[in-house]
Formats: structure tokens, C-alpha cells, sequence
């Protein structure tokens, strides 16, 4: 099995496709934006600490740039969990949690998500208020 750390820097381009059918909230002929583990790394990489942000505003944050009216919710999801596993694979491996992407800022702890980390959700919350001001 792959590291996340392979997956997170997988050679994947982004790609726009145009939906032929409604899904998931999207409507037929949307254009829907894929993104990358690493751009999803990169713009959580940049929320200050102390502040959050949701899974909802970081799509919107994706798609407005990329010319695309939506950004395609099940591969962000997916996207999330490599760059939180990579996140937590390099802290419990020995890197700092200063150095790592501080994905807690995106998700939340009681999130279905969340359950799904190698990450005790407990981590996600300590870390958000911690972080708080």
C-alpha cells in the first residue's frame, strides 16, 4: 500500500468536466472543477491559525479561480483525507506540528470525515482550541 505522502504528491492535473446530469447538489451543465491533493494542501496551508475554515468555503475557494461553478465534493473529500493522513503520517513519524499542514483548520472533529483518520478526532479538537485566540 501506498504512504499518503506518495498519494498526496501524486502526479495528478486538475481538470474541469461539464455535468450531464444532476448530482450531489450540482445541477446538470455546471462545470465542475477536480482539484489535487497537493492545491488542497496548499490553500490549507495558508489559513492563519487560530482561524477555521469548512470543506464547503475551501470548494468555493477552488472553483471561482479555476473557472468552474462547483468543485467536485466526493474527490475533495478524498483529497482531504490524503492531505490530513500525510499530515499526521509525517507528525507521528516525527515531524512538528508546526511544519505539517494543519488540516484540523478544515475539518471538524465530530465530522463523518474525521472518523475515518488515523487521527483521534480528540486531536482535531485540542488542536482548534489550542489555536483559538
Amino acid at each position: 500500500m501506498k504512504a499518503w505522502h506518495d498519494k498526496l504528491h501524486c502526479e495528478r492535473m486538475p481538470q474541469i468536466k461539464m455535468l450531464d446530469k444532476d448530482a450531489a447538489g450540482m445541477k446538470a451543465g455546471m462545470r465542475m472543477y477536480i482539484s489535487t491533493p497537493l492545491e488542497l494542501d496548499s490553500r490549507i496551508r495558508v489559513i492563519p491559525s487560530g482561524e477555521c475554515g469548512s470543506v464547503a468555503h475551501l470548494r468555493l475557494e477552488l472553483a471561482q479561480p479555476a473557472g468552474a461553478d462547483v468543485t467536485c465534493p466526493l474527490t475533495t473529500g478524498i483529497f482531504l483525507r490524503i492531505v490530513a493522513e500525510a499530515a499526521w503520517e509525517a507528525h507521528v513519524t516525527g515531524q512538528s506540528l508546526d511544519t505539517v499542514t494543519p488540516f484540523w483548520r478544515v475539518i471538524e472533529a465530530a465530522s463523518p470525515l474525521a472518523r475515518k483518520f488515523a487521527c483521534p478526532p480528540d486531536f482535531i479538537a485540542r488542536m482548534r482550541s489550542e489555536e483559538r485566540p
